[in-house]
């Protein structure tokens, strides 16, 4: 695969990083940026965004995102996915603040597999 197999939105799956892994479900966008890097942006639910940039590299891409949590507290954490094909991407997760014991899991399947991105 090539970096701009992944261009696309994918409809997304997971669970938070505490002990009760709660689910979420969303959106996710992946662009090329300039400098020919993964731009990441998410929609978490009805309105919880979150940003990021990444990189990949042997079907293995691995994005830092940052989030405004409701407190006005940043968030910070990172996420590796394992690009299935063009258009599943399976993956885990950790923030700071997260529970340390635990991953926070996310899926993806591209939102219109026959699209021309």
């Amino acid at each position: 695969m090539e970096i701009t197999d992944l261009v696309g939105k994918y409809a997304i799956k997971g669970n938070n990083q505490d002990s009760e892994q709660t689910p979420y479900t969303g959106v996710l966008e992946l662009a090329l940026n300039s400098n020919n890097k993964i731009s990441a942006s998410w929609t978490i639910g009805e309105n919880q965004t979150q940003k990021g940039v990444g990189f990949f590299k042997d079907d293995i891409l691995v994005v830092n995102f940052n989030y405004q949590g409701d407190d006005e507290r940043t968030f910070k954490g990172v996420v590796v996915y394992r690009c299935i094909n063009r258009n599943i991407i399976k993956g885990f997760w950790s923030e700071k603040y997260g529970d340390q014991s635990v991953l926070g899991e996310e899926n993806g399947v591209r939102i219109n597999p026959f699209s021309e991105n």
